[in-house]
């Protein structure tokens, strides 16, 4: 846990490298099982005795990157804080990507009660009650952050529950007290925007649609991202009367136009009503608590709560980011090198605060990364490129590498394969739902560029095949493997013919 080689006793920690040589000459001549206690020893005077900080690093939030970061430098010998002023584990733990797939996974049993007549089941009239599912996601969500809280405590990380802010280079406020550190991480995660207008008090965010006291019964969900198609077939798939309203001409800008437009058939097909190009002007809250959506166009509605998600920003709000050079993106972002460095030569940003994909994994990836550059000599650069992701939407979204729209702007030759038909289930089912697979390729190298699915499981299936796009699999490589019969993911090694 100290970061040293038990067989040569040599301190993996960067600082003082004077001492590690002096551990690798006695080490010559010494027995392993005094090796050891040396070099801990050597480390722990090291680390508290010559340092001048108070830690090695100290990190401000406690999200998905934040943790794994303190958790790893701790494990690599740094003397580690985190900071976090809510709870741990960030959006992704508490009001994102876990909570929001139980929510998902609630929300297709009304469709598999349907779905089970006609596999010979009874027609049932299940009883939905909001405030049980609640109260089991938020047990779920308490015992996650027992698990967090226990990574860190487990590897030596000091955890301090308040908002850190930054002094000077070296240098933090928390609840009144000056701490120092040769490093600082921030890692401070994303907070929901809603844009100004007249009744904007009266609408809510991704944040608290997942604490509502009551299930509402007609739902307005304002914008066309992630959050916003996801949470449309969650709650219309639980029994709500949901209006989808964007004000472009077709949401999840930047996907693949085919799983775009196959997605909102699909939606529609599902009772989502889609409104796009429109906006809403204002919000009045009627003496019964409705709320009246007045849209741009002039057009009126009552709903019972209106959903907000229309992205999120960066929450550097309050941390001290004026009192050090730190140099900003246009968007708003932290601008950060290849290793998270910023303008400012010992404060360091990575996660949802800088210029890259706003995913937990990518999260993930960076703070592993930073660790091991930071406190294990050995400087690591995330890549980037084939980031696979899923959109949990009824149905869901799978998707990995170029769209085609993208693949046409970078390569001179394309091919597309695409498939689309009824899954195997469905036809008992009853169900129109259609799956949706499309394969990019460049025509000259017969390198797979890009897969895309629209349909049931599509995130799992989706995982896998970016593990073969990573390994830059040619549609060749597709076509000779031996598809699992009957599955809809072996429809990915059928394809043959591009489309026309």
């Amino acid at each position: 846990m100290y970061g040293i080689d038990i067989s040569t006793g040599y301190c993996c920690h960067p600082k003082n490298r004077a001492i590690d040589s002096f551990i690798i000459k006695k080490s010559a001549t010494m027995r392993p099982n005094v090796i050891k206690p040396i070099a801990i020893a050597a480390l722990f005077f090291r680390r508290n005795i010559l340092s001048n900080y108070d830690y090695d690093l100290f990190v401000i939030g406690a999200g998905s990157g934040g943790v794994r970061a303190s958790r790893i430098a701790a494990q690599l010998g740094a003397k580690v804080a985190v900071a976090e002023d809510q709870q741990l584990g960030g959006t992704c733990v508490n009001v994102g990507c876990v909570p929001k797939k139980l929510l998902s996974y609630a929300s297709h049993f009304s469709e598999d009660f349907h779905h089970a007549v006609g596999f010979g089941w009874s027609p049932t009239q299940p009883l939905f009650n909001w405030n049980t599912l609640i109260a089991n996601k938020n047990k779920e969500i308490s015992r996650l952050n027992g698990i967090y809280g226990n990574l860190l405590e487990n590897t030596g990380v000091t955890i301090i529950n308040g908002r850190a802010k930054i002094v000077d280079p070296h240098t933090v406020i928390i609840n009144d007290k000056e701490i120092t550190a040769d490093k600082i991480l921030l890692a401070t995660g994303g907070w929901p925007f809603i844009p100004d207008f007249p009744g904007k008090e009266h609408v809510i965010s991704s944040n608290e649609i997942f604490f509502l006291d009551e299930f509402p019964k007609r739902l307005l969900v304002v914008g066309g991202g992630y959050i916003a198609v996801e949470f449309a077939g969650i709650m219309s798939g639980l029994g709500a009367e949901v209006t989808l309203s964007y004000r472009g001409s077709l949401f999840l800008r930047n996907f693949d136009n085919d799983i775009r437009e196959n997605l909102a058939t699909e939606m529609t097909k599902k009772k989502v009503n889609l409104s796009f190009n429109t906006n809403v002007s204002s919000v009045a809250k009627q003496e019964d608590g409705a709320l009246i959506a007045t849209f741009e166009n002039g057009e009126t509605k009552e709903f019972d709560t209106i959903l907000y998600a229309t992205g999120r920003k960066p929450k550097l709000n309050d941390l001290g980011l004026e009192n050090v050079n730190i140099k900003m993106n246009p968007k708003g972002t932290i601008a950060v090198d290849k290793y998270f460095k910023t303008s400012e030569d010992s404060i360091y940003a990575l996660g949802d605060i800088i210029d890259g994909p706003e995913l937990t994994p990518v999260a993930l990836a960076e703070g592993t990364a930073l660790a091991n550059t930071l406190f294990n000599n050995n400087p690591q650069v995330v890549d980037y490129s084939n980031i696979p992701t899923a959109v949990f939407c009824s149905p869901n979204i799978g998707t990995v590498g170029l769209t085609e729209e993208e693949a046409r702007e970078k390569y001179t030759h394309i091919e597309i394969y695409k498939s689309s038909f009824r899954h195997m289930k469905h036809t008992l089912s009853g169900s129109d739902e259609k799956t949706f697979m499309k394969i990019v390729v460049d025509k000259d190298t017969d390198i797979v560029l890009g897969v895309h699915m629209l349909g049931s499981d599509a995130g799992e299936i989706i995982q896998g095949i970016a593990i073969a796009l990573k390994a830059g699999a040619t549609k060749k490589i597709f076509d000779s493997t031996i598809g699992i019969h009957p599955t809809a993911a072996e429809e990915f090694v059928t394809m043959r013919e591009p489309a026309t």
